[in-house]
């Protein structure tokens, strides 16, 4: 499906690289989630993966091909941007049939009732669309493509939360009739998570993490107590966040949550809770800069 090897890619000649020496592999069809903070290299790595730039050094295979300057490879790939560049002129019409010309697999039924399900006119210009109807004309290009690798960069800005969830669901959909990999960059990663299989986190340049999302989403341990309670019940974990309110304190542990960090909570009197999700990719970020 993708792989990178050893890529690093700067903008500018003699500039530090944007991303530096990034390997990743994703060899079966799954939806997959990618995060990271403002200017980790999200997009970055989405349009390299996309062949829309040339890495400076290392390799990139989408279906065995490289992306770059390559209309074979681009046969297999639908990557839509956050601001998606359409004609100025189309409208939904004209979206379905050109969607249709450059997406050999695409999906006639599902974006005519996609269309209908989003509320979107069919002859009005696109652009003249609030920016929650143009989020859903650029998620019906990418899911009605059927792009065996299907790339979104922040596909839910704009929407709100009923348009996210009618998102959510024919995302599910279509990949139940059509499995693919299909790679989501996303604030929302705790409205996401339950869909994805994986999650990708884009930490200053690189993929600091490329795990099953049943992994990630266990770990993040919310300990709250007396300070000296949380200094003997924490010791020799990772923590990864603290705060202290008089005689009182809170820390986010980076490991699972066990039925063992319960019966030691009990143990010690804290109150245990499971971070959320966002949480604890901030605070494990945070902490990696402090590492280096």
């Amino acid at each position: 499906m993708i792989h990178m090897e050893q890529v690093s890619y700067s903008y500018q000649k003699n500039k530090a690289p944007i991303m530096n020496n990034v390997t990743l592999h994703e060899s079966e069809p799954v939806i997959g989630a990618i995060w990271g903070r403002n200017g980790a290299g999200k997009t970055t790595l989405m349009s390299l993966l996309a062949g829309h730039n040339r890495p400076d050094s290392g390799t990139i295979q989408i279906m065995d091909q490289n992306p770059y300057n390559n209309l074979s490879a681009q046969g297999h790939l639908c990557y839509i941007q956050e601001n998606h560049p359409l004609g100025k002129n189309w409208n939904m019409n004209d979206l379905v049939t050109i969607g249709s010309h450059f997406h050999s697999q695409w999906n006639h039924q599902l974006a005519k009732r996609l269309i209908d399900v989003f509320e979107l006119p069919s002859k009005q210009k696109i652009s003249k669309f609030s920016k929650g109807m143009k989020t859903a004309a650029q998620i019906i290009l990418g899911l009605c493509s059927n792009a065996s690798v299907t790339i979104m960069d922040e596909p839910t800005n704009g929407l709100d939360a009923e348009k996210r969830k009618l998102f959510y669901e024919a995302l599910l959909e279509t990949y139940e009739d059509n499995p693919r990999l299909i790679l989501i960059s996303t604030h929302h990663i705790e409205e996401i998570q339950p869909l994805c299989e994986t999650l990708i986190v884009v930490h200053q340049g690189k993929v600091l993490y490329h795990h099953p999302m049943e992994e990630i989403r266990e770990r993040g341990v919310l300990l709250t107590g007396l300070i000296q309670d949380i200094g003997i019940a924490s010791q020799g974990a990772d923590i990864i966040d603290s705060a202290r309110m008089g005689t009182t304190s809170k820390v986010m542990i980076d490991d699972v949550y066990s039925k063992e960090w319960i019966a030691k909570a009990q143990h010690h009197g804290l109150s245990i809770e499971k971070a959320a999700l966002q949480d604890y990719l901030v605070n494990v970020t945070r902490k990696e800069e402090a590492r280096v």
